[in-house]
């Protein structure tokens, strides 16, 4: 049961992180992520990739 609950944890964790990268990486000023090489419409790709991979 133990493992159960640290499983749900880690995934509501994740969640998380992943909703607050991508929110993040779509409100980055246009200039900025031209800069830095991002297309801001790949957040979702680009979200997951940092937290699941």
């Amino acid at each position: 049961m133990k493992n159960l609950i640290n499983h749900v944890k880690t995934a509501l964790n994740n969640y998380a992180r992943y909703i607050e990268t991508r929110n993040e990486i779509a409100r980055l000023p246009r200039d900025v992520a031209l800069d830095l090489g991002i297309d801001r419409g790949d957040a979702d790709r680009i979200a997951r990739q940092a937290i699941w991979s």
